[in-house]
C-alpha cells in the first residue's frame, strides 16, 4: 500500500510538473525545479558569502578566510541594540526586484523559497530554545498589504530549523511613514518608540534568545526599534536575520572589530 501511495505521488508530480513547469521566481523563465532562479536571474543575485559584518549582515572585501568579528564601519559607528547579524543577498539586482516582488507586487508564494535562504544565512545565528520574531506591521499598513512579509519569512525559517514562532511578539504603536527616503537620522527618529512588545506574550520571551526577522535592511533602525522593544521586556540576546541588505554605492568599506 506505501509503494502504491509514493507511486501515485510521483505521478501526481510528474502530471503537475506537465502542466505547470517550474518557473524562475524572478522572471518566469522556465527552471528545472520549483523554487530556483534562472541562470540570468543567478548571475544578479548577489548572494552574501563568508566574509561580512558580523553585527548587520552587510558583504565586506575579502574572501571570508579573515578572522571572526569584523564589522563595517557603521556598526562601529552606530550602537546596535542586537548582538549578531546576517542578511542572505544584496538589495541589487534580483534580490532587490524579489524583495519588491514580496513585499509590494502581491506575491506571498515568493515566502517559502526566499524564506528558505533566510533560513541558510540565519544558520550561524542560533541558539537553543530561540524564538523567532518578525518585524510588526501597523494595522492600517496590515490592511492595506493583506499580509506581513517580515511574519511570512519568519515562518518559514521557523518551520526550516524547528523553532518556535511568536508571530505577534510586537506591534506597532503608530503608524509611521515608509522608511525609503529620508537621512539616517530621519529614519531613526521616524520610528523612535513606534514598536512594543505585545503584554500577553512578555512572559514567553523573558530571558529567551530571540531572532528578529525582517525582510531588508537599510540603516537598521526598524531592526533597532524593534530589538530595543524586545530587550526593555527581557528577552536576550537578541539576534537579527534579514533576507537582504542594502548596500551604499554597491560596495561595503570594512574594519575589524577590536
Amino acid at each position: 500500500m506505501g509503494l502504491q501511495l509514493r507511486s501515485f505521488g510521483s505521478v501526481m508530480k510528474a502530471g503537475r510538473a506537465i502542466l505547470f513547469p517550474p518557473q524562475c521566481l524572478d522572471c518566469g523563465a522556465g527552471v528545472a525545479e520549483d523554487g530556483a532562479l534562472c541562470p540570468d536571474c543567478w548571475r544578479e543575485a548577489e548572494f552574501i558569502g563568508a566574509c561580512h559584518c558580523e553585527r548587520c549582515g552587510i558583504p565586506l572585501p575579502g574572501d571570508g578566510g579573515e578572522e571572526a568579528g569584523l564589522a563595517c564601519d557603521e556598526c562601529l559607528s552606530v550602537a546596535r541594540p542586537w548582538d549578531r547579524g546576517r542578511a542572505a543577498v544584496v538589495y541589487a539586482g534580483s534580490g532587490r526586484r524579489l524583495v519588491l516582488a514580496l513585499k509590494h507586487g502581491d506575491r506571498p508564494d515568493l515566502a517559502p523559497s526566499l524564506g528558505r535562504w533566510l533560513a541558510a544565512a540565519a544558520g550561524p545565528l542560533l541558539r537553543p530554545d530561540m524564538l523567532v520574531v518578525p518585524v510588526p506591521l501597523h494595522p492600517r499598513r496590515m490592511m492595506a498589504r493583506k499580509y506581513n512579509q517580515s511574519a511570512l519569512l519568519a515562518a518559514a525559517v521557523a518551520r526550516a530549523h524547528g523553532l518556535r514562532l511568536e508571530a505577534a511578539a510586537l506591534r506597532r504603536t503608530r503608524h509611521t511613514p515608509m522608511q525609503d527616503h529620508g537621512s539616517v537620522a530621519d529614519r531613526f527618529a521616524n520610528v523612535e518608540g513606534a514598536v512594543e512588545v505585545a503584554a500577553r506574550v512578555r512572559l514567553r520571551l523573558e530571558g529567551r534568545p530571540v531572532l528578529l526577522i525582517d525582510d531588508v535592511m537599510a540603516s537598521g533602525a526598524t531592526l533597532g526599534a524593534a530589538a530595543s522593544a524586545l530587550a526593555a521586556a527581557g528577552a536576550g540576546p537578541v539576534s537579527v536575520a534579514v533576507l537582504a541588505r542594502a548596500v551604499k554605492g554597491g560596495s561595503a568599506s570594512a574594519s575589524q572589530a577590536a
